[in-house]
């Protein structure tokens, strides 16, 4: 088996490649000692009793108790083997009570409506093409040419001022 001929497996390197691969790892591990002896290692290492060590600061997201409670959900919810994107048992129960509030007053209305007299339903029906007749007559006024709309005004104005005098 001959390293510099190259002629068996493709797994095989020849030896020159893996002097030159070696002498790269070793000059990549020299160069990595040399920047870190640049580097300077903190005083508490050394062990000096006479310093203060500093503590490691506590993250203020995971410290709070809504985080906690969270993550603590999470994991009860991964041990059930509910996913993730499942709502809290109140959520549901919350949005559940709502969405039944809202089709007891729908059901509320609709028997208030079967429950009306025939009388109020009548009611109801004139009232309603009495404001038609009035959105139409404020449509048929306002496209009515400006003369027309001004000698309304003077009609009203001198009506007002005749029965001033009168009184």
């Amino acid at each position: 088996m001959s390293w510099d001929t190259g002629q068996h497996g493709a797994a095989e390197l020849p030896r020159g490649t893996l002097r030159k691969s070696a002498s790269m790892y070793t000059e990549i591990q020299q160069e990595h000692s040399d920047s870190a002896s640049i580097l300077t290692h903190p005083d508490y290492i050394d062990g000096n009793p006479d310093l203060i060590k500093p503590k490691k600061l506590l993250n203020p997201v995971k410290a709070s108790k809504s985080h906690q409670e969270l993550h603590r959900e999470l994991l009860m919810n991964h041990k059930r083997g509910l996913s993730v994107d499942s709502k809290p048992e109140l959520q549901r129960v919350l949005e559940h009570r709502r969405r039944n509030q809202v089709l007891r007053q729908k059901k509320e209305e609709e028997e208030a409506k079967k429950l009306q007299s025939p009388f109020e339903k009548e009611l109801l029906k004139r009232h309603q093409r009495l404001d038609q007749l009035e959105k139409e007559q404020e449509k048929q006024e306002d496209h009515a040419p400006e003369f027309i709309k001004v000698k309304e005004n003077l009609r009203r104005t001198s009506t007002v001022t005749g029965e001033e005098k009168a009184a």
